[in-house]
């Protein structure tokens, strides 16, 4: 049965990209602080309209409206690109998330990965338009944090550009189960507690749909460090929810923090029991990037094996899971069917 949360107040702030150039410092202190302090911020004035974002939403729910028949033909890999349902298997938990996924590329890992034009006509070009505005608006906090660590403005830019066939940065689709009202004993989760291993991670949600909650408290990018005392994140209508990964704490020196989120499946009195659709944007630079802070800190490592080692580092805790609570055979299990790859990819 699941136990009651333990909620805490802290202050996730929301910054204005308005007038960029010319409050370009004002602005690089701003999402830098929050980056040391809780690793979660807003972004506002950032140039996407909330017209622009609904649309998007919309594309989102014409795929996951076709039959599961029809979204199996472009099922998901090792590149980190295609759809999932209900097989994103969390450390945390060692249980499926409840939600289904379409994980969406710019370059070369895309090939034959985009639903046809016969069942979408309008899906992939709306897709990257959608991609690129993004693309635009990480860059502007790219820069700021680049400067924040010491380095030239470009010096992130560069590594993520989505022109290069290698580009790795992705768009989640996700959509989220309906979850029954009713108290039948069965834990569920939406997303399980995690941190994202890549760079930066720009968030959409629907006004009304719930469930994004964090829980900081990591100081160094090795150690999983799970707490118990979280914060809801909820933002109004316009507001960007951006996230430090993995990846970019290791590039800072552990300065930004990775923080560990999830989305709470619904189970107490005020939960958004309804199915919840939510668009991630996935900032990751290309293969050949030298991961590697200021301080050197941490060797130096490529952007390829950087992703590489984080995912054999998620599978290794995911079997250590299974192992506890299950035995050998539920690890020989998740590795037959697959459920547990998705999550060392995630």
């Amino acid at each position: 049965m699941a136990t009651k949360t333990k909620y805490v107040d802290r202050e996730v702030p929301q910054i204005s990209l308005h007038n960029f150039e010319d409050r370009i410092d004002e602005i690089s202190s701003q999402i830098c602080t929050a980056a040391e302090d809780v690793g979660f911020f807003g972004i506002v004035n950032h140039g996407l309209s909330e017209e622009g974002v609904q649309s998007m939403f919309d594309v989102s729910e014409s795929f996951f409206s076709l039959p599961d028949s029809t979204k199996a033909t472009v099922p998901w890999s090792p590149q980190n690109v295609g759809w999932e349902k209900m097989s994103q298997v969390r450390p945390s938990t060692g249980e499926a998330d409840t939600k289904e996924s379409y994980q969406l590329q710019f370059g070369e890992n895309m090939a034959n990965t985009w639903i046809s034009k016969e069942e979408l006509p309008e899906f992939k070009d709306k897709s990257l338009e959608f991609m690129h505005r993004v693309q635009g608006i990480s860059e502007q906090i790219m820069i700021c944090l680049a400067r924040g660590l010491g380095f030239h403005d470009d010096y992130f830019v560069k590594y993520h550009d989505v022109s290069r066939p290698d580009a790795q940065s992705t768009l989640r689709l996700l959509h989220y189960y309906e979850t029954p009202k009713t108290n039948d004993d069965i834990v569920r989760h939406r997303a399980g507690a995690h941190v994202d291993w890549g760079f930066l991670t720009l968030l959409f949600q629907r006004a009304g749909q719930s469930g994004l909650e964090i829980c900081p408290g990591r100081e160094v990018v090795t150690e999983f460090g799970l707490g118990d005392e979280w914060t809801k994140i909820e933002f109004e209508p316009g507001v960007i929810v951006c996230n430090i990964g993995d990846l970019l704490m290791s590039w800072s020196d552990d300065r930004f923090k990775s923080t560990y989120h999830r989305v709470k499946a619904p189970c107490e009195e005020g939960d958004y029991f309804g199915e919840r659709y939510s668009i991630a944007f996935f900032n990751q630079p290309v293969k050949e990037a030298v991961i590697q802070g200021p301080k050197k800190k941490y060797p130096a490592v490529m952007g390829e094996e950087f992703n590489r080692a984080a995912m054999a580092r998620n599978f290794g805790r995911l079997q250590e899971k299974l192992r506890a609570n299950e035995g050998e055979k539920a690890v020989e299990q998740r590795l037959k069917s697959g459920s547990a790859v998705v999550a060392a990819a995630a």
